[in-house]
């Protein structure tokens, strides 16, 4: 049941989701007031235990992943070093940066070596760890979306934001799943993965667009055009009854991430007014590199 590719579908999972949920933990904890330290702490529980995974992932992954992963950005960018020591700098939130350092040096996967079965025993047991990781952080999300709601909590980040990285952690955990029952992953319909990640895009757009100082008036309304024509494209694929879309969301994504690229770029050379972090910037620009590549190899 568990084949090579049981591992190295689970190692690329881990590679680009692992690092987004250390991240929300990150960013919930900078959100947090001083009225709850209790969260703060678990916060940083989460994004601590997420490291550890994320760790172990790397160093299994060395030599057993595609190359269309290592080249397609969404494990780790050029800006991504200097985004996390800023991000540790501004915060004051430590970082574990010798994972990414490592991530530097990763290779693929080369002439059909042979995956050992420690490897494969290694890989269960880094996919049952991080189910339980995710059950735990979507609980905690869930819980402050509640509070956030209910007028119990204040947080910089958005109520939105919030629904929004539940519904990652939700993907992710579900990928899991699959891989634990199943020893692989299906084929998606194209369609469901692009009504899935058009949904993150647009509300990347939001998010930017809500983040920019008001100042940046060019900026905002860039960021206001990519929301309304992922709004489209949302639209049109909830509507669609067929497999595949065509290639709207390949080419809105494609500006997408040369905007989030020059965004990046702008935010870690303090040459945009906003409140977004360095890490936050380079965060959606990875996500747009993995949709990228979604939408090109399927």
């Amino acid at each position: 049941m568990y084949t090579d590719h049981y591992v190295t579908r689970s190692l690329e999972l881990h590679l680009f989701f692992g690092r987004i949920m250390k991240e929300h933990a990150l960013f919930l904890r900078a959100g947090f007031t001083p009225a709850d330290p209790s969260f703060s702490s678990k916060a940083e529980y989460y994004k601590k235990e997420f490291e550890n995974l994320l760790s172990r992932a790397v160093m299994l992954s060395n030599g057993v992943i595609g190359q269309e992963v290592l080249d397609s950005g969404e494990i780790l960018t050029e800006f991504t070093p200097l985004a996390e020591k800023q991000t540790e700098a501004l915060t004051g939130i430590s970082i574990n940066r010798e994972i990414t350092a490592k991530e530097q040096r990763l290779r693929a996967a080369c002439c059909g070596n042979p995956i050992s079965p420690d490897a494969r025993r290694h890989v269960r047991q880094l996919n049952q760890r991080a189910l339980e990781l995710l059950d735990g952080l979507i609980s905690f999300k869930e819980k402050i979306l509640e509070n956030v709601l209910d007028c119990q909590m204040f947080t910089a980040n958005y109520p939105l934001l919030i629904e929004h990285i539940i519904r990652e952690a939700k993907l992710y955990r579900g990928y899991v799943g699959i891989l634990e029952r199943d020893g692989d992953l299906p084929d998606v319909s194209m369609r469901e993965t692009e009504c899935f990640w058009n949904q993150i895009m647009m509300e990347h757009a939001l998010f930017i667009r809500g983040l920019l100082d008001p100042s940046e008036e060019e900026l905002i309304q860039a960021a206001d055009g990519f929301a309304q024509e992922y709004s489209k494209l949302l639209e049109a694929c909830n509507n669609a009854h067929a497999r595949t879309l065509g290639g709207g969301s390949l080419e809105e994504t494609l500006k997408f991430k040369d905007f989030k690229t020059a965004g990046t770029k702008g935010i870690t050379g303090c040459e945009i007014r906003s409140i977004i972090l360095p890490l936050l910037a380079d965060h959606v620009l990875r996500e747009a590199n993995h949709y990228i590549r979604l939408l090109t190899t399927v």
